[in-house]
């Protein structure tokens, strides 16, 4: 009978524990979808229209312009 209990209540872990698992990854899609999503629309509106970034240089103070230029893609 002690078995069974022990049999039973590792059972009861293993399957908690996959429970878990199954959460974990459904809420790492969730996530991954999100930024396809937010990918996506970026490079879609690169496609679209100029994007121009601006960074200053930390050690000299001097600005960097980087402009992102692209055609929008052909429709099927």
């Amino acid at each position: 009978m002690a078995q069974d209990r022990k049999a039973a209540s590792v059972a009861e872990e293993t399957k908690a524990d996959i429970e878990r698992i199954n959460k974990r990854l459904d809420m790492l899609d969730d996530r991954l979808d999100s930024i396809d999503s937010m990918v996506t629309a970026v490079a879609e509106r690169v496609m679209r229209q100029p994007v121009t970034l601006s960074v200053t240089c930390s050690k000299c103070g001097q600005t960097i312009e980087i402009a992102l230029l692209g055609l929008e893609k052909p429709r099927k």
